[in-house]
Order: structure tokens, then sequence, then C-alpha cells
């Protein structure tokens, strides 16, 4: 087996700055409310340092932002993290505070190679706003402890890890920090130092644990743990560092959580089809939009699109506090055969990319398609159908693209109708009779007519008593 193991050291801050940086100088303060959990880089350049007392980083920057820090929070990111890389593995192990185990044995040649795979997870967590750190070990524990001690290295057997492991220093290991005093007071300095002390005497002294922990990170013990176990649909929120008046600034975090979903999708090989953005505000309801896509899709940047098309349309009640993305429906994606050759329907995708951003843009009443139904009346030969439903033809003789929505009479004379002077009939009659089972009846004959533009006409002659001809123009060719 193999493991990767990705440690966020910056955890705490970055699930405040995930939907936005924070401007300026800031710090989460630990629980106690007095100490510095972790500084931004801004904080950092004018002196403070984790661990610091929070009325010295003041001082030094009096102007301080401050966070507490909220473990939920990461515990919620850390649940977010592993249904995002659900497409490297289905096995995954949260390891709180701050770390993710995925058994990455079976999968390396699907991605290319174990360094392939670290490259594809580094840029994903850098996408997702995550600073994070990543090692592999053909242990659990040990990819844990070389991942936390900022080791960034790719270990693939246990004669390495083991030499990698004896060389870390002593506060290196997961251990109560009296133990870890206490062993620095024997002359520790090393986990080779620790190992080299009788193992009888650590046991009594320190406990069964600390050589337990030590056993399985070096593969002599077994290391069971709970796999994560992913919820039936994604959903994410994240709350803005302040209100946002306006819906541009939302982009930058929205992209995050598009990222993440398609991570989730990736790993169900499903695509979305309908999707919920909603944000929050203080003063009001929470703004619902729904995004619904014509085919299934797991693209980060085009779900981007139609998010951006759909928020440039909205009105916000007030400002954002918050938002979050719902997955609600999706699909199984057909896999795509490669060709040389362009195949039919091979620009499906295209077309429905096409569809849904005139949808976002226009409102999904006003993009529409038309089907045919099995009716010869030309007012009633067709009905309104999702783009892309197949209209085949149901008759042989011509059909004009555009019909008029109420029949136009026309003029007749001793030489046949006329509209702006005298028309030229191409081609008919057709007869149509229809309609006496819904008190529609037509009886009606059919040409083909040509104006003086030159343009082509479709007229009808109604049939039924009364005196003279009555014609009518219903439609217009291409």
């Amino acid at each position: 087996m193999l493991w990767l193991a990705l440690h966020l050291p910056r955890l705490p801050l970055d699930v405040f700055e995930r939907a936005a940086p924070l401007p300026g100088p800031a710090v989460v303060v630990a629980g106690d409310g007095r100490t510095v959990a972790l500084p931004n880089a801004a904080a950092a350049r004018h002196g403070v340092t984790p661990g610091q007392k929070l009325s010295a980083a003041l001082a030094l920057v009096p102007d301080l932002e401050t966070r507490t820090r909220d473990p939920s929070a990461e515990q919620q990111a850390l649940e977010s993290l592993a249904l995002w890389a659900e497409q490297f593995t289905p096995t995954l192990h949260l390891q709180p505070p701050d770390g993710l185990l995925l058994e990455i044995g079976g999968c390396l040649r699907l991605f290319g190679g174990l360094e392939a795979l670290a490259a594809r997870a580094r840029d994903g967590l850098a996408e997702l706003g995550f600073d994070a750190t990543l090692a592999s070990a053909p242990t659990p524990a040990g990819a844990l402890l070389l991942a936390r001690n900022g080791l960034d290295s790719l270990v693939t057997e246990l004669p390495a890890l083991r030499s990698r492991l004896r060389m870390l220093p002593l506060d290196g290991l997961d251990a109560e920090a009296t133990v870890l005093l206490s062993l620095a007071r024997l002359g520790a300095r090393t986990v080779d130092d620790v190992l080299r002390l009788p193992r009888e005497g650590l046991a009594r002294r320190f406990g069964q644990a600390l050589l337990d922990g030590l056993d399985r990170a070096l593969g002599h013990r077994p290391d069971p743990r709970a796999p994560f176990v992913p919820p039936a649909r994604f959903h994410n929120r994240l709350v803005l560092p302040a209100p946002v008046p306006a819906v541009e600034p939302l982009l930058f975090g929205l992209r995050r959580l598009a990222a993440e979903l398609c991570g989730f999708l990736a790993g169900r090989q499903e695509g979305a089809t309908r999707l919920q953005l909603r944000l929050e505000h203080e003063d009001h309801p929470p703004t619902d939009l729904r995004l619904e896509l014509a085919m299934p899709s797991r693209d980060a940047a085009h779900l981007m699109v139609l998010a951006r098309e759909h928020l440039s349309r909205l009105a916000l009640p007030g400002p954002v506090e918050a938002f979050g993305l719902a997955l609600e429906e999706s699909a199984q994606l057909a896999p795509r055969s490669l060709s040389f050759l362009a195949e039919p329907g091979s620009g499906a995708e295209s077309r429905a990319a096409l569809v849904e951003r005139l949808r976002a843009r226009l409102g999904r009443d006003a993009v529409h398609g038309l089907a045919l139904v099995p009716e010869h009346r030309p007012e009633l030969a067709h009905r309104v159908a999702e783009p892309g439903t197949p209209a085949a033809s149901l008759h042989h003789a011509p059909r004009p693209l555009w019909l008029l929505a109420t029949p136009r009479p026309l003029a007749a004379g001793p030489q046949g109708p006329r509209l702006d002077g005298p028309l030229a009939l191409l081609d008919g009659p057709e007869r149509i009779e229809s309609g006496w089972w819904d008190e529609g009846d037509v009886r009606r004959d059919y040409f083909v007519a040509r104006d003086n533009s030159r343009a082509r006409l479709w007229i009808y002659r109604e049939i039924g008593p009364g005196p003279g001809e009555r014609w009518y123009l219903q439609g217009l060719f291409a």
C-alpha cells in the first residue's frame, strides 16, 4: 500500500480567507482569546508570530484584524476537501485537526505515476485556497509524520521511510509535550535517539502508546483507520470576511466551490445537471439562484461562466455575508470516444453550452426549441420543446420556417391573389382538410408563391361556401 498525506498548516487561517483574502494584517486567535494562533502574511511582516500574546501583537500592529479560531469550520473544510480528493481515490481518512490521508497505491497508473498525481493534487489544493504539504509513504502514520514536519517528499519503500523518520527531530513526534520534554532531558534529540533507548523502560516510563505510534509509523504494526464516508450530495458554504454589496467579489470564492464540486463529481464519474447558488444577507431572506445545464458537466470553467451570467442579471436586496453552492441533480457522464474524424453529434456539447449561456442571460422561458406533432393544420403542427429535441418532418411537401401568428388576408383579383402586385404560383395545390373532431374544421388549398421581390411565400385558398375566393398568407420561406 502507498499513502499520500495532505497537511494543512495554515488551515485555521485558510478557512477565513477562502471566500476572499483578508485585506490587511490579520491573525487567528486561539480559543483562549489571548494568544495568536496564526498570523497572515501582512501581519507576519510586522513581526507577529504564532504563540505571541495578542496584546503584544496589537502593540506591533494597532489596526490588526482578529478572527477567533473556528474548529467546526476547520472540520467542515477537511470534509469538503475529502469530497474533492475522491477524484484520486475512494479510500480517504480524515486526520483532524489539519490532515487528510489518501490510499493511492491502486491508482498511480491512472494518473501517470506518483509524481504526476502529487503535482496534480498540489495544483488543485492551491486552486482551492489551501496551503499544503504533501508526503507519501508505505504507512499512513509515516506519511503524516513526514508531511507534518514539512518534509514535502515522496517515499515509496519502507527502508527509505525508516531512514527518513529516524532523522526527524524529537518535537516532530505526535506525542504529549510533557513526554517530549522528559525525553529531551534524557538526551534524546531525534527519533533515532528514542529508538535506541530500551523499549521496556520507555513503555514503563512513558506508556505503551508512544512505542505503538512509532511502530505504526515504521511499519512494524498494523494501522487500521476509520474511512471517510462521504454524503450523497455536495454542499458547501463560505463566509465572506466582510459583507459585499456587489456580485463581482463573490466570484473569487465561488470559483473555489466550483473546483471542489468538480472534484466530487469526478470521483463519481458524474456531471452536474442542476445546481443551487444561495446568497445570504443580514437583513433580507436568502437569494436563491438555480443553474440548470442542458448536458451533464463537471467543467469548473463552464460552471463559472453560467454562474457569472446569472449573477450579472441579479439585483441584490442587500450586502452578501455568505454564499453556498449545492448540487441538486447530477447524471452519469458518458465516456468520450476520441477520433481523428468528426463524428455525427460531436457538436452537441458546444450547442448545449450555447443554450445554457443564452438561458442564463435571457431567462429560461426565452430560449426553447420546437418539436413537430402529428397534426395536419400548420398552426397546430408544432409545440414548444427543450432545445435539441429531434424535429423529424411529418410532411414531404415544402414547409416554411416562419409561420405568421395569424394568417394575413390577401387581395384577390381575376388573375389570382395579390400582395403589392400579383403573386406567381410556383407549386400546389396541396389540399388540407382536418379538425372536424375538435370544432376547428379547415378546408384549404396551399400554394408556394413568389412576389415581385422574388420572396417565396406560403399561401392558401380557403374552400367553403360564400362568393369569391378568400386567400391568406400564412408563412414565409427562408
